[in-house]
């Protein structure tokens, strides 16, 4: 196990990252309660700035910054995976078999009501049946990803809810109950709501400043990379096993037929690149404490010490957009998968192993802007022609000049139900017509092929500011699933013409 860790550090990690990272952002240890498996499973911060967090084996506490101090506020609860703290008195938490809420009724700091919010979800006693979050909206409705089973067991002999065989696949994660697979709404008149389904894994869910919702999900069968969805209401999003519980069930449907239902990932994370196992998506709403990424979404990686920064826009009425690196290396640990933004600007950061070999830590540490403005990509725009990429500070035009100041590939994931998917039809891009603007600021350039449905990978090579930093982080991958007309990939695919490289199996990840 030690030595599979070392490899993967080894593939993922620079030293000039590992000290990009640390120049601009310290990380804290925060001791965890004591005699408490430091297994955090969710974090949420109340206005006063305490942090709420979840451990796995049930435990709910509230950490006081000021005086680096934990209450438990509650016990008991069956592996939680997700929490919301609505005020000091009220907090929510998905556990595997309800969305509950604690109540501190009579003000002493300890909850002494436990109520059942929803419990509309089957479960067939597969170990891997999780509530990985909740979420609320502008009007009180609350929001649930819930996990399928994995094929590493089988359901057991007492299940909940109606045990459907068509959802059981032997070979395939399963939705062998209600509603494994899918995102639920729970209304606040208790309505429940199947929103969408599709998802293999689900490890975070999260609201945008917008509005809007979004949820991550891991590789594997039916999935050939992880991704990051928009969750719309009827949604499809490609795991197959989850559909039987949609009214317009049909068995038998092949691949070409389920790959025209499914809505494609808003960004895919291409695999061993930057994530095996994303996990909580959350957006910077502080003002410009956390650094220059105000408004932008961060997303924890579960197998290494990394977390990703990604970059949405609009083209042709959906979302899209890219995804880089934010920070990784020691002293960030690796088992990140829990985010919560604090009002001070700081980003606290859960992390588990789950105690099942997965390899990872476990524990809570908080990550601090040092005020020090990395050279970065701030922004990340497609054109009719290739793409515009917006810097944290001024490029020396110079380190533009070098043909390898730009290297670049495309290639797409492929659907099907087998584990994974390999880097399909792999392709050279050559970039032209390098603009920088006068403040120099924002590079526009040109491909020699745009085409829709493809990621497009960049590594930035010896770029450097004006006053002599070096680019923080030199790899960008677009998530091109639509141009700028309006036009998508066709389905099925073409037979490719280019490289298909690898397996694009790696069972060795949170989700198995």
């Amino acid at each position: 196990m030690i030595r599979w860790i070392v490899v993967m550090l080894a593939a993922f990690l620079s030293c000039d990252v590992l000290a990009a990272s640390a120049d601009y952002y310290t990380v804290e240890e925060i001791a965890p309660p004591p005699d408490v498996v430091p297994e955090c499973g969710g974090l949420s911060v109340l206005p006063d700035g305490r942090v709420v967090a979840v451990f796995h084996h049930g435990e709910v506490y509230i950490y006081t910054p000021s005086t680096k101090s934990w209450q438990q506020f509650a016990e008991g609860l069956h592996d939680p995976m997700g929490v919301l703290a609505i005020s000091p008195r009220e907090i929510l938490v998905t556990q595997r078999p309800e969305l509950t809420r604690l109540i501190d009724t009579d003000g002493d700091g300890v909850a002494d009501r436990y109520e059942c919010v929803s419990d509309a979800w089957g479960i067939s006693g597969n170990y891997h049946e999780f509530a990985s979050g909740v979420v609320r909206d502008g009007e009180g409705s609350l929001y649930v990803p819930v996990s399928n089973g994995s094929n590493g067991s089988v359901p057991r002999y007492e299940v909940r809810g109606t045990f459907n065989p068509a959802g059981y696949v032997h070979s395939s994660h399963f939705s062998a109950v209600p509603y494994r697979g899918w995102v639920l709404k729970i209304a606040t008149d208790g309505v429940i709501t199947p929103l969408a389904c599709g998802l293999r894994q689900p490890n975070g869910i999260g609201f945008d400043p917008q509005g809007r919702l979004f949820i991550t999900d891991n590789q594997g069968d039916w999935i050939g990379t992880s991704k990051l969805h928009q969750v719309k209401p009827g949604r499809f999003y490609g795991h197959a096993p989850s559909l039987v519980w949609r009214d317009d069930f049909k068995p038998g449907r092949t691949v070409d037929e389920l790959d025209q239902m499914r809505t494609e990932g808003t960004v895919l994370f291409p695999h061993a690149i930057l994530a095996n196992s994303p996990g909580q998506p959350v957006w910077d709403t502080t003002g410009g404490k956390f650094g220059p990424f105000a408004g932008q979404l961060f997303v924890t990686e579960h197998n290494i010490p990394r977390l990703l920064r990604v970059m949405l826009e609009e083209v042709s009425g959906e979302l899209q957009g890219a995804a880089t690196t934010f920070y990784e290396g020691p002293p960030l640990r690796a088992g990140s998968h829990r985010l919560a933004f604090a009002p001070d600007g700081s980003l606290w950061i859960g992390q588990s192993e789950r105690q099942q070999g997965w390899p990872a830590g476990a524990g809570i540490q908080r990550l601090t802007w040092t005020s020090k403005t990395p050279l970065d990509i701030a922004e990340m725009h497609l054109t009719d022609r290739g793409f515009t990429l917006a810097f944290t500070l001024p490029v020396d035009p110079a380190s533009l000049s070098t043909p390898a100041a730009i290297a670049a590939r495309r290639y797409y994931y492929q659907y099907h139900e087998e584990y994974g998917s390999p880097q399909t039809d792999i392709h050279p891009v050559v970039t032209t017509d390098l603009h920088l603007s006068e403040d120099g600021k924002t590079l526009s350039f040109a491909v020699d092929t745009l085409l829709p449905g493809y990621i497009y990978e960049f590594t930035l090579n010896g770029i450097k500011a004006v006053q002599g930093t070096t680019l923080a982080h030199k790899l960008i991958c677009y998530t091109a699933n639509r141009l700028r007309d309006g036009s998508t990939a066709p389905v099925p695919r073409p037979p490719p013409t280019g490289e298909v490289r690898g397996s694009g199996k790696d069972k060795s990840k949170l989700e198995d």
